[in-house]
């Protein structure tokens, strides 16, 4: 794996691959058809200079394991998996990538053509400038920017991109996605073991020659991944990372990961870190990344500190990847199998990129065994109550690790979040205290200047909609326009059109925010083509990139906003999934939203609420209604609906 770049001038591909010199040993540009494709190597498989030639010409970040078996099939005399991929192009064109067992990210340029594509969970990064009169791309968006480039997008990884050098035009192509394919004829037992053989098949296929790391945490994930190197006979150094300062007690994490480390007979790394290193570290790891977002660095400082204490691995393994999967997370309720492929499909944007770059940062490709795309497949088939039961989080998965060698203490240890279990979190918490500041995220947002993404909210006028763009603006993300679909059917699951829009365009106008009409007759799945044709109009007039939606529960609005963004090519961004109901309605006043009941339809709730605007007592009088009435007290199920007639200061013009 390595690092790719493009441009149409020879000198300025040179200063993106020089942007990304940490990403490999050898740098290495090549001018054809008035464009110039440049590759910095971090070689695993076969030394072959990049970008390699044929009938087109091809530069690659990738790793395909099946690429000898492609090659003895199709008759090829190639070298590795570059070569074969140039070649399968060559002879196939795009339609050859479904052959593909791996991860891959690359520029192919044939014809006066440049086309770029990516595996379909987007493992390996590409960016480029949606700029038609000066086409860019690039392995990390931190070297188009400071390269001097604007208008930097991220690949989806379910669109292929064209580039017509002669038309200087962009189209792109769909990809199709995974699906779920729930087996119920099956046992818990029988799905363990067949995790198992394609876990151990999933790692053995990618243990490099050379040495390797693994991030350990001393929770299941990772400690599968050690136990199934182990049992490949594969030697290999862990590494971890945690703070402790003042009262806080060591995290547990490295606790954890010295445990299994004596059990297991580990070599282990363990990096203790100060407040001073992290406030070190995160203008250093905003920059890298090219944001501020609170969960993002959060996760990045343990493992950067994990990898920064050096090594001669060129490659790091990583448990990431089973949440995802097997039903980890605890903001994943009700159709667990939906909630699996919802966050594949964002993995791309909320994870990897991060992964990748920080593993790169410190000259260590990153390794993804979880991810494998047969055990993805495989764990879109398993039923839901093997996932999760009252007691565990990722119950077959468990049940594997047992299987593959993992201590049954350990296989069954609850575990939570990284920047939670190495102390991280603190660390951020207390640094914003010492500085001042009222938020972890108001204290990131001072190491990047700019915004992070320029965004599209679906709105409704409601308090949900207008919550989620508070959240995503606190994260530095540019507001740049609204989207309200106008329904004329009033019972719609999917869009409330009840608000006057005489009053969507007075909360537009008070937040300095254009808004964007989109008519829709408000059929069930048809409505969502309405929905597909609002978002690429504002795509393409405000040049977004990312829909925020406020979905609190609804899986139903989710999964279709989901479904309609990729078709569009935006990443999509849920900041209100799964937050505490109670918490929630609480955290509307005491930021400062004003919110008015504008109709009621559950028993408990009188008309006198409606015409209310909501403090701290009316509440907690919803509240305890909705404990003793048992209905939502957010009205997630349409027991009640709002509007905002007042903003908090940083939402208002």
């Amino acid at each position: 794996m390595c690092g790719i770049a493009g441009s149409c001038q020879q000198e300025k591909t040179k200063k993106l691959i020089e942007k990304q010199s940490h990403r490999g040993q050898s740098k290495e540009t090549l001018e054809a058809e008035n464009f110039t494709l440049g590759n910095v190597l971090h070689s695993v498989v076969g030394h072959v200079k990049q970008p390699v030639q044929g009938q087109g010409t091809l530069t690659a970040n990738c790793e395909i394991y099946n690429w000898k078996e492609l090659a003895e099939n199709h008759g090829f005399d190639v070298e590795n998996d570059a070569e074969l991929l140039l070649k399968l192009l060559d002879k196939e064109g795009k339609k050859a990538l479904k052959q593909l067992d791996g991860i891959y990210a690359f520029a192919y340029q044939k014809n006066n053509k440049i086309i770029l594509g990516r595996d379909k969970l987007g493992v390996n990064p590409i960016w480029y400038v949606d700029n038609e009169n000066e086409f860019a791309f690039a392995s990390e968006k931190q070297a188009l920017e400071k390269s001097g480039y604007e208008n930097i997008r991220e690949l989806h990884p379910r669109k292929i991109l064209t580039y017509n050098l002669e038309e200087e035009t962009i189209s792109f192509e769909t990809r199709e996605f995974l699906d779920i394919d729930v087996n119920k004829n099956t046992d818990i037992d029988k799905e363990a073991e067949k995790i198992k053989d394609l876990f151990l098949d999933a790692v053995k296929k990618r243990i490099p020659e050379g040495e390797v790391g693994l991030l350990l945490s001393g929770g299941v994930d990772s400690t599968m991944v050690a136990a199934a190197l182990q049992e490949l006979g594969k030697s290999f150094t862990a590494y971890t990372a945690g703070i402790q300062y003042g009262n806080v007690d060591k995290p547990r994490d490295v606790q954890q990961a010295e445990k299994v480390a004596e059990k297991m007979d580990i070599e282990l790394k363990v990096q203790e870190v100060t407040l001073e290193d992290v406030e070190k570290a995160l203008p250093k790891l905003s920059n890298w990344l090219s944001t501020t977002n609170t969960v993002k660095l959060g996760v990045a400082l343990p493992i950067h500190f994990s990898l920064d204490q050096g090594g001669d691995e060129k490659v790091c393994f990583t448990g990431f990847g089973s949440e995802q999967l097997y039903a980890g997370y605890t903001r994943q309720q009700g159709y667990l199998n939906k909630e699996c492929l919802s966050d594949l499909r964002g993995i791309f944007h909320n994870d990897l990129y991060r992964d990748n770059v920080i593993c790169f940062r410190n000259s260590r490709e990153l390794r993804i065994p979880f991810l494998d795309q047969d055990l993805v497949e495989h764990a879109l088939t398993i039923p839901e109550d093997m996932k999760r039961n009252e007691e565990y989080k990722k119950l077959v998965l468990r049940k594997a690790a047992e299987k593959i060698g993992v201590p049954k203490s350990i296989a069954w240890r609850k575990k939570v979040a990284a920047q939670y279990g190495s102390n991280f979190d603190k660390a951020l918490n207390k640094l914003t205290e010492k500085s001042g500041y009222s938020h972890k995220q108001g204290y990131l947002n001072q190491y990047r200047e700019g915004e992070n993404k320029k965004l599209v909210g679906l709105t409704s006028g409601g308090k949900d909609s207008n919550a989620a763009l508070l959240r995503m603006q606190r994260r530095n993300n540019k507001l740049e326009c609204l989207l309200t679909l106008r329904s004329k059917n009033k019972d719609s699951y999917m869009f409330d059109s009840k608000k006057e829009e005489k009053d969507l365009e007075w909360q537009a106008d008070r937040m300095d925010i254009p808004l964007r009409k989109q008519n829709t007759k408000g059929k069930k799945e048809e409505e969502l083509k309405d929905l597909e044709r609002g978002l690429e109009q504002v795509k393409r007039k405000f040049d977004v990139e990312g829909v925020v939606s406020g979905a609190i529960e609804s899986t139903y609005q989710r999964d279709r906003v989901d479904r309609v963004a990729e078709k569009v090519g935006l990443k999509v961004y849920t900041p209100l999934w799964q937050f505490n109901r109670k918490q929630y309605m609480h955290w509307l006043i005491r930021e400062g939203f004003e919110v008015k009941i504008t109709d009621v339809a559950a028993r408990g709730l009188d008309e006198s609420w409606i015409g209310r605007v909501l403090d701290e007592e009316s509440v907690e009088e919803l509240i305890d209604l909705a404990d003793e009435y048992r209905f939502h007290p957010a009205g997630e199920g349409g027991e009640y609906e709002t509007k905002v007639v007042g903003f908090p200061e940083e939402l208002k013009v």
